[in-house]
């Protein structure tokens, strides 16, 4: 495929933000607001910033590169807000601040980076959103598309932020990873495929209960195009569809119609859409129940984009995984050790859990973000022999799934590694999947799983 030069702020009419006297406020600095203040001032817009934090990541960047750029810091300052003609919100910031929501009653527009980005970009766009596996799926699409020699753009929620996708020529396909914030505040994405991967308690301390989170995943169902969703999770199966949308669904069952999912054959398990067998499932590097579903929702995504078979069957076969999720870590005297720091939700280690072979040794906790941790209960007290917590909710982590698994709560990642390692045994995995975030005791999960690692690699010695 080919590109040709192209001019993104065209688009920006269509967000009145080619309008004389234009006062664009960017509600919140770190990674996406500066990507924001970037793109606008190349477009010379009117551009402010307003954080509530004395020290922003971004401030010395701004400062030093866009002087012309209001700059409020330490609070949100009201008469930044009133001066205003557009909130463009970051979503690190709830939309439920008091300046935000006075400026929703005045009329204001409030809209995200993913409103930019949607308005101005002129190719295929894919979106992938859901509790759990988000990255694994954007990552493994933007491979198949690679395989097939296209110009993919990835990023997102992912690592790049959207705008910083655009170059000085098209794209062939862009490929955004998108959380519940970037969408609960996103009007104009109209993607050309989008995939929900499964839906379970997450952000309960942004959200006022499930019902409102499922809402906002639903905004990625706006325009014409497909759906690719998990025909196996229920409350995906219920969300609302667009009558413009087609649904194509996958799952680990047999595939009806034209969906996707496993036929077994001869004591073989392939991966198929309809009665067409595709792949063999033991071609997979990826390893888990849940990873077979990510690779079908690839799948799925990839068809609907006209990517040839042949790189998706390449991409499938070569692609590891991504690092704190499910990752293999060492194998040592018979066991083995996995780091999925990533499960930051209870979704996501349920999903390990049951995808992981038993007997495990699980170590948990962190900051549990309000979630209930009591759907975990049968698995762990069916697949988990010890529980080993800790962090800020070690101790309703214990309380809600009251397992049949010795307990034990330790005051960091190297006390609960040394304890694993007591316990385990030949044949046993030794599985980091928190279900809770890291904030309380670590920079973010990132850092928790190094030290994971470092202390794993430390038994050898």
């Amino acid at each position: 495929m080919h590109n040709e030069p192209i001019n993104q702020g065209r688009g920006l009419s269509q967000l009145g933000l080619d309008q004389v006297g234009v006062r664009v406020l960017v509600v919140g600095l770190g990674v996406t607001g500066v990507s924001v203040v970037r793109f606008l001032q190349q477009y010379d817009i009117g551009t402010a910033v307003v954080d509530s934090r004395d020290k922003p990541p971004g401030l010395e960047l701004i400062e030093t590169t866009y002087p012309d750029v209001g700059v409020f810091i330490g609070g949100f300052n009201a008469a930044a807000f009133d001066a205003a003609t557009h909130l463009i919100v970051s979503p690190g910031v709830s939309l439920q601040e008091t300046e935000i929501q006075r400026a929703v009653e005045r009329g204001i527009p409030v809209l995200g980076d993913i409103d930019l980005f949607a308005v101005c970009a002129d190719a295929p766009i894919a979106c992938i959103t859901g509790s759990n596996g988000k990255s694994t799926v954007t990552t493994l699409l933007g491979e198949m598309a690679l395989k097939a020699d296209w110009d993919v753009r990835v990023g997102g929620n992912l690592g790049t932020p959207a705008l910083e996708l655009f170059t000085e020529r098209t794209a062939d396909l862009y490929v955004l990873e998108l959380s519940s914030f970037q969408l609960e505040r996103t009007s104009q994405l109209q993607a050309d495929v989008v995939t929900v991967l499964n839906i379970s308690d997450d952000h309960m301390d942004r959200y006022p209960d499930l019902a409102s989170y499922i809402l906002a995943k639903e905004q990625i169902f706006c325009g014409k195009g497909i759906a690719v969703l998990n025909g196996q999770d229920e409350l995906v199966s219920a969300m609302k569809l667009p009558q413009e949308r087609q649904r194509i669904s996958f799952g680990l069952d047999k595939p009806i119609n034209q969906s996707y999912g496993l036929i077994t054959d001869h004591d073989q398990t392939y991966l198929a859409r309809g009665s067409v067998r595709i792949m063999a499932r033991s071609a997979l590097k990826i390893k888990g129940t849940h990873n077979v579903q990510n690779a079908l929702a690839a799948m799925a995504m990839a068809d609907a984009l006209s990517i040839p078979r042949a790189a998706q069957i390449a991409a499938l076969e070569t692609f590891i995984g991504l690092p704190h999720r499910t990752q293999w870590v060492a194998s040592i005297a018979g066991v083995t050790w996995i780091n999925d720091s990533k499960a930051t939700n209870p979704g996501a280690c349920l999903a390990a859990i049951n995808g992981l072979p038993a007997p495990i040794i699980l170590i948990a906790g962190g900051d549990g973000k309000g979630a209930d941790f009591s759907v975990l209960k049968t698995a762990i007290n069916e697949r988990v022999k010890r529980l080993i917590l800790i962090g800020k909710d070690a101790k309703r982590f214990a309380h809600e799934v009251a397992s049949s698994s010795l307990i034990e709560s330790v005051d960091n990642i190297e006390l609960a590694v040394s304890a694993a390692a007591n316990d385990a045994q030949p044949g046993d995995t030794v599985l980091l999947s928190p279900a809770c975030a890291s904030l309380d005791q670590f920079t973010n999960y990132q850092q928790r799983g190094e030290r994971f690692i470092t202390a794993v690699r430390g038994l050898k010695s």
